[in-house]
């Protein structure tokens, strides 16, 4: 039932599943010992802290004052919080596995997003490792150089590259050991860390006033600034100098600051919310862990950060706080405890980015959404260490090292950061509209509100903090999406959009009020019904040229009695019609029916297809004839689009049942139906006031040949025959029936690929009688609809007229079998074919398809046989043709 690509893609995700399964029951069955303080918290603060709680917080008050400071402290973490609120939702909603922020976007947003944001993050972590470790570098340098107070290390680029790799291995080591010893090295760091802190508040009430020898300012072409400064201790005056903004040159790089270049510093400081998600595969208890140490983490380093700022705003000079910024090592009751602290957090928070980095590259490797790119880093240790991401996240570190100055990375790294919030909330907010039942977090304090409010906060921090790289950021990211979107595997971990955009067909649907429908705003909305799609491509693709951004449904109706079978034998039908739908490039939906009869299962279709106010209004019908069916999906032509993985394997690309001969005793002439019931299903759809359509020879059809003609191979014609031809008195060109060909023919010609068709409207009229006045009212008419069409005029064959009219002459008699045939064919010769005298225009070239006025079937259901056999001599061998019965209004001349 579908075709080998499909089976084979199948099979893929298939393969994928299990070796995930196996691969997951594995991981779950080693023991996860990180609980909430070791693995969320103590990675969170130290993250959140790194050198800014250290050497940033005397800048951020000095240039700003402690109004403004505090103002940036409240909107940054007002940004992260609505993020962490989203982490903390998405992470109590089922299950979350290794990845963090990856796995949470990629199981929300899709393999799409998630992969393209996950390697986004990945690269954001490898770059920030390095970012740290060249920090600390500088940091040692500076205390241990040529220029520092100890002088006992050598300094230039390879001494710094040689240095910032041994510290890298240092990180590497605790890694590759696990993420036990890495929660237990970070352990002692935040001890450190904690101490250095204490002291930090101990020096405040502790020490008393000083002056303070300031460094030297860089490249100070001016006046001397002061290179004294003072520590007050608590002091009025001292607060009231500070309270207010006094934006100055930053001394270490000679550039004039403002609110958004010293905001865009500070929060660098606030963007290791995820370093305790990263860990979500070595927890315990992920969902438990992940929102309760991050939002424990995110409070007390928001107090921290207001405390540490009143208490430096109360007690140090605005020039001390703008011209030193390790001042609070110089306050500290032992100086190197400051130094120390500065270390510890550095190097925790370079091996926070770099197992980080290594637990998103191995998420992303057991996705398989790049193939076998990333399949190496799918390999574990016993533990369930993933050792070879994290040597490969180590690589990446080291090659970036060898760049010595990260001063422009770190803005792309804070954006990178941002942008994988801003996705977080984009997450949350989608699973939240989509209004999906499974979606029932245990954490309910968010709102779709707090989910914009992150979105839009990270997105004017990207591009507040370096317009430019988050517009190169973002055309990055969706380079990525574009790129999986077509190269990976179908997933199967569910798609958002699938669910927001059945909520909002839903919402749209409610809205869209049948008794509101005008004339004016008609489209055609098709229920074509499909016997075997094998021999039925032709019409299939002409159907969906004239459906004007209408409904198309293909049915196609099963003999069968449910009672009588074990299960529903449609459900495994539906995808090798889905197939066909995508292989076709068509805009279709398909529904399937299990009845008794096929009059019976197109009853069933008319009243059940559609929904609300889109339903069918038009039955189109395959003719009922003796044709031999030829198999177009076996076409060498129409499967060449097909992609195959086996270049061997030479079954049909789609299973639907094999033709029929013309006559295989099933039936009448070899058909499910016969005669008698095929006009019925016509006559019930004019019942149920659908317009009806019948397709005849359209197995000649080819879409692609066709639709190339062009004026210099032979122009393209459409023919409309808006009369009833077989009771050509009984209708006029103006009746419901004649417009509503007008609208379908004009509606083809509206299609792209038509539009260089050219419309040729015949007039019949009996012969002798005068032509001006019909062809310029029927002339008037198209005018007034807007229609451009060739009007021509055709005289009706006067054995035809004369037979007809003895037929209307209140029945007196009915003519024999034979006499009727050879009367009907010697009429449609005389329209149709090229005769000495015929139309010319008409006759050479031939059209592309046929309009012609279906007469409504007999009341006495004993005509139809009659019927029927009247519309096979009327069309027989006139290539592709509808014979079209309207049966609502469809046009107007109203604006």
């Amino acid at each position: 039932m579908a075709s080998p690509s499909s089976q084979q893609q199948l099979r893929h995700t298939v393969e994928q599943s299990l070796a995930f399964s196996r691969l997951k029951s594995a991981h779950q069955s080693r023991p996860k010992k990180l609980s909430t303080f070791f693995g969320v918290v103590i990675p969170t603060l130290l993250s959140m802290f790194s050198v800014v709680v250290f050497l940033r917080i005397g800048f951020v008050v000095g240039q700003c004052g402690l109004y403004q400071a505090i103002a940036m402290f409240l909107v940054a973490y007002f940004i992260i919080s609505m993020t962490v609120l989203s982490v903390c939702a998405i992470s109590t909603n089922g299950a979350l596995d290794a990845g963090g922020a990856y796995y949470m976007i990629s199981r929300a947003l899709g393999p799409e997003f998630g992969g393209s944001l996950g390697v986004m993050f990945f690269l954001a972590n490898v770059c920030s490792s390095a970012l740290y470790i060249l920090g600390l570098v500088e940091a040692i340098v500076a205390t241990f150089g040529p220029a520092g107070s100890l002088q006992v290390l050598p300094a230039g680029y390879w001494w710094s590259l040689l240095y910032a790799t041994g510290i890298l291995l240092l990180c590497l080591l605790v890694c590759l050991v696990g993420a036990e010893i890495y929660a237990k090295a970070s352990f002692l760091i935040f001890l450190v860390v904690m101490i250095v802190l204490a002291s930090i508040f101990i020096s405040f009430f502790a020490m008393s006033p000083r002056t303070i020898l300031l460094p030297a300012a860089h490249n100070n072409t001016g006046p001397q600034p002061p290179n004294m400064a003072n520590f007050t201790g608590f002091k009025l005056d001292t607060l009231l100098g500070n309270l207010d903004a006094d934006y100055a040159v930053d001394y270490t790089t000679g550039t004039m600051m403002s609110f958004a270049t010293v905001f865009a510093v500070m929060f660098n400081g606030c963007t290791g919310i995820m370093a305790g998600s990263n860990m979500s595969g070595d927890l315990k208890n992920p969902s438990y862990s992940i929102p309760r140490g991050t939002i424990t983490a995110v409070i007390f380093t928001f107090i921290i950060y207001n405390l540490l700022s009143l208490m430096v705003a109360c007690s140090c000079d605005r020039i001390l706080l703008q011209r030193d910024y390790s001042f609070l090592r110089d306050i500290n009751v032992w100086n190197p405890l400051v130094t120390v602290g500065v270390y510890s957090s550095t190097m925790s928070a370079a091996m926070s980015n770099l197992i980080g980095a290594s637990r998103i590259l191995f998420a992303l490797a057991r996705d398989d959404l790049f193939g076998t790119v990333l399949s190496p880093a799918k390999k574990t240790s016993h533990n369930g260490n993933p050792w070879v991401s994290v040597l490969l996240s180590w690589f990446l570190v080291q090659f970036v090292l060898f760049t010595g100055k990260l001063n422009t990375i770190a803005s792309i790294v804070t954006i990178f950061f941002l942008l994988v919030y801003a996705a977080v909330d984009l997450a949350c907010l989608a699973l939240e509209w989509a209004s999906a039942p499974n979606f029932r977090p245990t954490f309910r304090y968010f709102t779709w509100h707090t989910c914009v409010l992150g979105i839009v906060g990270c997105a004017v921090m990207m591009f507040l903090i370096n317009a430019i790289y988050a517009s190169a950021s973002i055309a990055f990211m969706l380079l990525l999406l574009l790129l999986i979107h077509y190269l990976s595997p179908t997933s199967s971990w569910g798609y958002i959009s699938q669910a927001l955009i059945f909520h909002q067909v839903r919402k749209y649907l409610l809205m869209l009020d049948v008794r509101k429908d005008h004339v004016k705003f008609w489209r055609p909305q098709l229920l074509l019904m499909v016997s075997n799609p094998r021999s039925s491509v032709g019409l299939i693709t002409f159907i969906n040229d004239i459906k004007k951004s209408g409904l198309y449904v293909l049915g196609h109706v099963q003999l069968g009695d449910l009672d009588t079978l074990p299960s529903n034998p449609l459900q495994c039908r539906y995808d090798s019609w889905l197939s066909l739908v995508d292989h076709l490039n068509i805009k279709a939906f398909v529904n399937l029916t299990l009845a008794d009869s096929v009059r019976h299962g197109v009853q069933h279709l008319l009243f059940i297809s559609g929904l609300g106010g889109m339903r069918p209004n038009t039955l189109v019908l395959g003719f009922y004839d003796d044709c031999t069916p030829k198999d177009k999906l076996t076409d060498p032509a129409l499967t060449a689009t097909v992609p195959t993985q086996d270049p061997e394997d030479e079954r049909p690309p789609y299973h639907f049942p094999a033709l029929r001969p013309s006559n295989d005793g099933m039936g009448e002439n070899g058909k499910v139906m016969g005669p008698q019931e095929y006009v019925a299903v016509i006559a019930d759809a004019m019942k149920m006031m659908k317009n009806v359509a019948l397709a005849r020879y359209f197995h000649q059809f080819d879409r692609a040949s066709t639709i190339s003609s062009s004026p210099g191979k032979g122009a393209l014609y459409v023919d409309v025959w808006p009369v009833n031809l077989l009771r050509p008195d009984s209708s006029s060109y103006v009746d419901t029936c004649s417009l509503f060909l007008l609208q379908l023919a004009c509606v083809l010609n509206m299609v792209r690929a038509w539009r260089h068709a050219r419309l040729r409207l015949f007039l019949c009229v009996e012969e002798g009688r005068s032509l001006r006045g019909s062809e310029e009212k029927l002339g008037q008419l198209l005018k007034e609809l807007r229609i451009k069409a060739n009007v021509y005029t055709v005289p009706w064959d006067q054995q035809v007229a004369l037979h007809w009219q003895r037929q209307g002459e209140a029945g007196k008699r009915r003519p024999t079998h034979q006499s009727q045939r050879e009367e009907e064919g010697l009429g449609k010769r005389g329209l149709f074919e090229e005769k000495e005298g015929g139309d010319g225009d008409y006759a050479c070239p031939p059209p592309a398809v046929r309009f012609l006025y279906l007469p409504h079937p007999p009341a006495d259901t004993q005509l139809y046989t009659a019927y029927l056999r009247q519309l096979d001599l009327l069309t027989e061998d006139l290539g592709p043709t509808l014979l079209i019965h309207g049966v609502t209004p469809v046009l107007t001349t109203d604006l």
